[in-house]
């Protein structure tokens, strides 16, 4: 994908009048996911989105790809089915991105072990054919076997059961590549600045600015769709400034520690905290993630951050059932994602996490609420309506059975570039004609300098954010270690994307600037 191509694109089809069938503006997991829906079904469709693709909270998950155990819980069998079914999906047309992790929950009283065993053995039947694995009552040896950091003091053996884990963001740019492959237009940096509408009132198109020239762009559509989760209403507002307030937003943090916390490749699931929640320690590249809160938020930001309680909060509870309770001191990265809430009464925590499509007298279509393991039917769902309100060429769904860009089986064996995939081969041949490129950029952290340049020729990175917040992850797995990765970063882009100086010193100082909100003191 080439930046300068797409905006080329873009420019020319205002030249010549002629609207896109559709123009998503947002571009994380949702608004990704109906551009690649929309362009596999041989539709027209633009994306713009204001900041990198999946700067907000399509890269700051818990990492899973889950029904939700806990939803369950809440009595909402339909969402689970859904998540599960596309669980399944998810896996089958992204192995490189998808994988299978066993968990286990501890159980420290009598009555544990037949409680959520007979809850996640309907969690099995749920999932049908779409199952990771079979879930069992587990000896307090076997639970030791499995996790051995867990605290054995008062253990009573434990329940074992599976779901998916995931990279979001790197699945998030090969979603973006697999839409570019089917003929979508996609700019990131590129904000939606204002909406335009025919001579009756209705939606038509919008306009953006390009914020690297500053240019004024005009994005004639038949439709336009507003998948922009936190910022939902304020593109709504754009159309109809008195538009009452569909979404909410809660706060959810995640603290990262060296693996030796958790020990082991299974992880640990909390089914109920102080809070109602359930908080999950993971593996994930080589470190142990442990989260989430739940805290409502009264605006969204871009880049929100940690409230000290929240910290105290897992810390304090991943302590009780860890033998070696993490500290402060042991953070190497704090992340802050925020989630879009469908409003209703009652907590967040219990707000539904089903999507919800909107229809605006202006025609304007916005799709919000959901959850990145359920993106896929999400988008099915709003372009159907697109097509049906825009009277567009009707053409069935295709994504049940699309091969995510990178598709590979057995990408394991790929090491540290497992998430490439079939990409992998051009990093492995860029490291061998650069043997520079080849050679880790921090020794605690496997990334490569062909990465780096990988990220700027094929995957839009405009900057060391871009780099190391989302093409790799070394900002969410160890926050001191990407700081040190900024200079050689930004030296690299700068030859790729011709840049000087002055910009690499620039880009390095609000890198660093930007990962401070990342550690915790």
């Amino acid at each position: 994908m080439r930046r300068d191509e797409m905006v080329l694109k873009i420019r020319d089809r205002a030249r010549q009048n002629k609207p896109w069938d559709i123009a998503v503006v947002g571009g994380g997991a949702t608004g990704m996911g109906v551009a690649v829906d929309a362009a596999a079904r041989g539709l027209d469709v633009v994306l713009v989105e204001a900041y990198d693709f999946g700067k907000g909270t399509s890269s700051r998950s818990t990492k899973l790809v889950h029904g939700g155990v806990r939803y369950l819980e809440q009595g909402n069998v339909s969402l689970v089915m859904s998540a599960l079914k596309e669980r399944g999906l998810l896996r089958q047309n992204a192995p490189h991105l998808v994988h299978d992790l066993a968990f286990v929950v501890p159980n420290y009283s009598w009555w544990e072990a037949p409680f959520y065993g007979i809850g996640l053995k309907l969690y099995d039947m749920l999932a049908g054919k779409y199952g990771f694995g079979t879930s069992k009552v587990l000896s307090k040896e076997e639970t030791l076997a499995l996790l051995p950091a867990l605290e054995p003091e008062e253990l009573r053996g434990g329940v074992i059961y599976y779901d998916g884990q995931f990279d979001d963001a790197r699945l998030l740019v090969h979603l973006a590549m697999t839409a570019a492959d089917h003929g979508a237009t996609l700019v990131n940096y590129c904000p939606a600045t204002g909406l335009t509408r025919d001579a009756e009132g209705y939606v038509n198109g919008m306009t953006a600015r390009d914020m690297e020239t500053g240019e004024e762009l005009a994005i004639p559509a038949r439709m336009v769709v507003n998948a922009t989760g936190v910022f939902t209403d304020s593109i709504r507002r754009m159309a109809d400034p008195a538009a009452e307030t569909l979404v909410v937003t809660s706060q959810g943090i995640h603290l990262v520690f060296d693996r030796s916390f958790l020990k082991g490749d299974t992880a640990l699931m909390v089914p109920r905290t102080s809070d109602g929640r359930v908080l999950f320690v993971i593996p994930w590249h080589g470190h142990a993630v442990a989260g989430t809160t739940d805290t409502p938020v009264d605006a969204p930001s871009v880049e929100p951050r940690p409230l000290e309680e929240e910290i105290d909060f897992i810390l304090e509870t991943a302590g009780r059932y860890l033998t070696r309770p993490p500290s402060r001191a042991d953070v190497l990265a704090v992340y802050v994602g925020l989630r879009p809430l469908v409003k209703g009464e009652g907590k967040t925590s219990a707000l539904s996490r089903d999507h919800t499509i909107h229809v605006d007298a202006s025609g304007l279509l916005t799709i919000t609420g959901g959850k990145w393991t359920t993106y896929r039917h999400m988008a099915e769902d709003c372009v159907d309506h697109a097509i049906t309100l825009g009277r567009l060429r009707d053409e069935p769904c295709t994504t049940r059975n699309l091969r995510i860009h990178g598709y590979m089986e057995n990408a394991a064996s790929l090491g540290s570039l497992e998430v490439y995939g079939a990409d992998a081969v051009a990093i492995r041949w860029l490291a061998q004609d650069h043997p520079g490129l080849g050679k880790q950029l921090h020794p605690e952290l496997p990334y490569i300098g062909a990465e780096v340049v990988w990220a700027a020729r094929a995957e839009m990175a405009r900057s060391v954010e871009d780099v190391l917040a989302r093409r790799t992850r070394a900002l969410f797995l160890n926050a001191r270690a990407a700081m040190a990765m900024a200079e050689p970063v930004a030296r690299l882009l700068a030859g790729e994307l011709g840049r000087d100086a002055a910009w690499v010193s620039a880009q390095e100082r609000a890198f660093l600037t930007l990962a401070e909100q990342y550690t915790v003191s």
